[in-house]
């Protein structure tokens, strides 16, 4: 369909006001809100994703892309939750307590939106006990934590050891990524995965909610 083609293009380009345009017109139009989500704006993050790990897109590229995708979506939650379309899981995410830092973890939460996930933002300097209320008041799949200072990667560990003693822990996988972050790391600490950028993120965050 040539107009959700231009629609995934658009995005792929960062052409916000050419994305919700586009999204208007195919709601317009009668496109199913499903139709639109799918093979316009997760499809065009997708390639986004793709094209970051080849070296072809950097961070801005995929931050203005980004933007016009989240723009096409305020547009299209309505008619979502209209046809009662489900995400495909839900994340709380955060930067741990004592890290102001949130470019990165903003860039990871609007990829797994941009994925099909549901985003609970706990914004950054998130304490402990935070993470294990929202994860009991919103009974996510995912609990992505992000640190950007060494110092302040402890935070994860204790983090993982409040779930634990909350009872949560089982409920939830949890990724952690970061600047100073590693896989070992991550499998020091009793987290499930590690993920180094945003693009990869997404893709292992959604192989973890279907199993796969």
């Amino acid at each position: 369909m040539a107009l959700l083609d231009d629609l995934r293009q658009g995005v792929i380009d960062g052409n916000a006001p050419g994305t919700t345009s586009l999204v208007k017109q195919a709601l317009s139009e009668g496109t199913p809100a499903e139709k639109i989500l799918n093979d316009g704006l997760i499809s065009a993050m997708a390639e986004v994703g793709r094209l970051f790990e080849a070296g072809e897109y950097f961070v801005p590229e995929m931050l203005v892309a980004a933007r016009a995708m989240k723009g096409g979506l305020e547009l299209l939650r309505p008619a979502l939750a209209a046809a009662n379309v489900q995400a495909i899981g839900k994340v709380v995410i955060g930067t741990v307590q004592g890290d102001l830092h949130d470019i990165g973890k903003n860039l990871v939460a609007i990829m797994l939106e941009g994925a099909g996930f549901e985003i609970v933002d706990l914004g950054s300097d998130v304490s402990p006990q935070k993470f294990v209320d929202a994860v009991a008041a919103h009974k996510p799949q995912l609990v992505g934590m992000s640190a950007l200072l060494t110092t302040t990667m402890p935070k994860m560990k204790t983090t993982l050891e409040a779930l634990n003693a909350a009872g949560v822990r089982g409920n939830v996988k949890v990724m952690i990524g970061g600047a100073p972050v590693t896989e070992k790391y991550a499998m020091d600490i009793g987290a499930d995965f590690y993920a180094p950028d945003a693009s990869s993120a997404a893709t292992r965050a959604k192989a973890a909610v279907q199993g796969r």
